[in-house]
């Protein structure tokens, strides 16, 4: 079949810079020797319909998470009744499934085409009905991989559907179905092994979470209690299910308003007309209704439907088919923070249990009543519902829904897939909604900064340094504000002949806690970010430069007193910057003070098999092994450069595997001779070691460090246990910590701050275009020259 658009190979990345014609020219045969490329078959846009709309959700996500690792094209689903013109530049194939002889032209295109590695099919048993016996054929046949997602999974087949599905589990190399429930049914209900399955729920949006009365207001429902209802409008939804529960509804919350949001389902329209739609509204006039109910007869842009239900206070999800497996518009309800009351679908009774009352019969319009209700009043209740929703769809979003698609085409092609995954552009959002007048707030609520944590130097000082990498990079003269307020920070916290203060409250009083804990590490922490600024003298304003100045040199007493491994590493990196604003004898015999103790801690505690400085390992460890670096970079002595190197190595093998990382768990801390904790890992600890990273590879010039970097970095992205994005590039935050099943979704200011300094840290050296063109020239990554 004829590709009704040729799809370009570069221009499908999304970068924002361009690469001249004649270059993608010469390089086009190259290029696709090396780079995988998968094809879907599926209907997609401008086709309205659920499975068209999760496809081009998929790609796009593929497209944003990822760099140079394979290429994508789309094969539309068409029938002899349903055919369109497409713009797509991924658009590649046309499927007539109403065609046999549509069948065997896309054959011969796939088997012959040394290109494809993996053809993935969208299932869902309307889409193959015309012709069920030339798909069937087509799925003997074909010659590449196959996953075949199944939208639909019907328990209890009679023999002759059993065989069909049969078939078409025999053909697959990989099935994706996207709840438990489905995956319990193919194994219970059909011959297949479960290591065949992978259970990738039903992709969704992040969002902001914007303010639901603002909302409100611009779509003119200020002052009513939104209940919404979205998607293509067809009898299977069972609207007229609300409109018999409103009058209940009304009696209690006069206010209330029904959204039914959505055009007609393009097929119904084509069979049926308006009909549905029109017996909806005779029932809102038999009952009364009008003033509560509003249809929004369109399809919705994305923007524009997130937004609608943003501002919905309950939605209601109410379908008649107890076998459909999954919703899309259920999971964009949840990722929206809405409470949820549904039908007992298995997609709603996975992530609504443990909150009985939230479904309801089929038809039963006097339980959806009561479930409403109960929302509305129980405002404990609800907002309990809201988080636990939150919470559970987070791994749903369609970053994390890349990654694990990523990871299971990787494993139908033996591993022909070269993953590397892609930077998200730089989002100072969540800093600057976190960052007052003041300074830098602790802790943030999902990514609602909470006022009541106050500040603290940690936060501070780390901001000040990556404002400060960051301003390095793009000279944005509004960093300069953000960099201001947090060295006012710091200064508003020094102490005169002591150490620095870490705690204050939002009231900008020194809080107790300051007398509860060891300040030699936040002071550390402070003198760092001292001297990082110090170093970018040649940028930053001279009065700027004048007061860091001012409070380092009077600070830089504090290292006689320092014997904290971390607070003597910190202050060691303080005056490695410095240097580099000022030449100072006595600041270099200060570095040699710290560094000599550094020393004498490792010489006391390492042996053959435990090259550290301490029994044990705990927190920001590669700050230790950094430190002595520094030192020698500072003054040539190579008894600093050998213990760093065999210290950061003898890390580097406690928390790289082949495929990642896993650093020290914060449960509990990692003891020598004993087993540490395998879950509980923090932001800041990534970002540490990236940072270590790459000043080991500028001094070393070894690539194992760069290789390691971007292994580390891409911890952050999606690269880890859970496979979850632990930063959110809609928000520009980062989560607070991933545990064992699930990841933090507060969004403080440590470990957003954390993934700046990463982010900033690694911009040149991968997760650009135009590096991974480099290096899949030289055949492999791990085979990767300095950039």
């Amino acid at each position: 079949m004829e590709a009704r658009k040729a799809y370009t190979d570069f221009g499908n990345s999304g970068f924002p810079f361009s690469i001249p014609k004649n270059f993608l020219l010469e390089n086009r045969q190259r290029e696709r020797e090396v780079v995988p490329k998968i094809v879907f078959l599926s209907t997609y846009p401008p086709r309205q319909c659920g499975i068209a709309t999760y496809t081009q959700d998929l790609l796009q996500a593929l497209k944003n998470q990822f760099v140079y690792s394979f290429r994508m094209s789309v094969c539309a689903l068409e029938t002899n009744k349903e055919q369109h013109s497409y713009e797509a530049e991924e658009m590649e194939y046309v499927l007539n499934t109403s065609d046999a002889d549509s069948y065997e032209s896309l054959l011969l295109q796939l088997n012959s085409d040394p290109e494809v590695s993996l053809v993935v099919i969208q299932h869902e048993f309307g889409l193959f009905a015309d012709d069920v016996s030339a798909f069937n054929n087509f799925l003997t046949r074909i010659k590449k991989p196959v996953s075949v997602v199944f939208h639909t999974v019907l328990p209890r087949p009679d023999e002759a559907f059993k065989k069909n599905v049969q078939h078409i589990l025999d053909n697959a190399d990989g099935i994706i179905v996207m709840t438990a429930n489905a995956s319990e049914i193919l194994t219970r209900d059909y011959i297949i092994s479960e290591e065949k399955i992978a259970v990738i729920p039903h992709g969704t949006h992040l969002v902001q979470h914007l303010d639901k009365e603002v909302l409100k207001k611009k779509y003119g429902v200020s002052g009513r209690t939104v209940l919404s209802t979205f998607g293509l409008l067809s009898s299977g939804k069972s609207i007229e299910t609300t409109l018999e529960a409103l009058p209940t509804i009304i009696k209690t919350t006069p206010d209330v308003l029904f959204l039914i949001l959505g055009k007609t389902h393009p097929t119904v329209v084509l069979n049926e007309g308006e009909a549905y739609r029109d017996f909806l509204k005779q029932r809102i006039s038999e009952l009364n209704i009008g003033n509560h109910v509003q249809f929004v007869n369109e399809y919705l842009a994305l923007d524009k439907l997130l937004e609608y239900l943003q501002l919905t206070d309950v939605y209601l999800f109410t379908s008649k088919d107890p076998n459909q497996a999954v919703s899309g518009t259920f999971s964009y309800a949840l990722s929206c923070g809405c409470p949820v009351v549904s039908t007992p679908i298995p997609h709603a009774q996975e992530f609504l249990s443990g909150h009985d009352g939230l479904t309801f019969g089929f038809g039963d319009s006097e339980g959806l009543a009561k479930a409403v209700n109960r929302l509305i009043f129980d405002v404990e209740f609800r907002n309990s519902v809201i988080l636990d929703g939150m919470h559970k769809i987070s791994a749903t979003a369609w970053e994390n829904s890349a990654v694990k698609h990523a990871k299971f085409f990787q494993q139908l092609t033996n591993g022909k897939m070269e993953l590397h995954y892609k930077n998200p552009e730089i989002n100072l959002s969540h800093i600057k909604k976190m960052t007052t007048d003041f300074g830098m707030l602790q802790f943030s609520v999902i990514n609602k900064p909470d006022i009541n944590s106050g500040y603290t130097i940690d936060d501070n000082a780390r901001a000040m340094i990556a404002m400060c990498q960051h301003f390095k990079q793009t000279l944005d003269a509004s960093d300069l504000k953000l960099i201001q307020i947090y060295l006012d920070f710091i200064g508003f916290c020094e102490r005169k002949d002591s150490l620095f203060m870490n705690y204050v409250d939002f009231n900008k009083r020194f809080t107790e806690q300051n007398n509860e804990v060891n300040l030699e590490d936040s002071s550390g922490r402070a003198f760092w970010a001292l001297g990082y600024l110090l170093s970018q003298h040649k940028k930053l304003p001279a009065d700027m430069m004048s007061q860091a100045a001012g409070i380092f040199e009077r600070s830089a007493s504090m290292a006689m007193d320092m014997h904290s491994p971390r607070a003597m590493s910190f202050m060691i990196k303080g005056f490695y910057y410095y240097d580099r604003y000022k030449k100072d004898n006595q600041m270099e015999s200060k570095v040699v003070l710290l560094s000599n103790r550094l020393v004498q801690m490792y010489r006391h505690e390492a042996s053959p098999e435990w090259n550290w400085f301490e029994s044990y390992l705990t927190y920001a460890n590669s700050i230790l092994p950094e430190a002595l670096l520094c030192a020698f970079a500072m003054t040539g002595n190579l008894v600093y450069r050998d213990i760093a190197k065999k210290s950061f190595d003898f890390l580097l093998s406690k928390t790289f595997c082949d495929d990642g990382i896993k650093v020290i768990s914060n449960r509990s801390w990692f003891i020598k001779g004993e087993v540490c904790e395998e879950y509980g890992e923090q932001p800041i600890d990534i970002a540490y070691t990236v940072i270590t990273l790459r000043k080991f590879h500028d001094i070393f010039k070894e690539r194992q460090y760069l290789v390691k970097m971007e292994l580390a970095f891409n911890w952050f992205l999606g690269n880890n246990h859970l496979k979850q994005i632990i930063y959110n590039p809609c928000t520009g935050g980062c989560y607070d910590g991933l545990e064992e099943h699930n990841v933090n979704l507060n969004q403080g200011a440590e470990s957003t701050v954390s993934y700046l300094m990463a982010r900033l840290t690694v911009y040149k050296f991968f997760g650009k275009e135009k590096e991974m063109y480099h290096r899949r020239q030289s055949r492999s990554y791990k085979e990767l020259a300095t950039i």
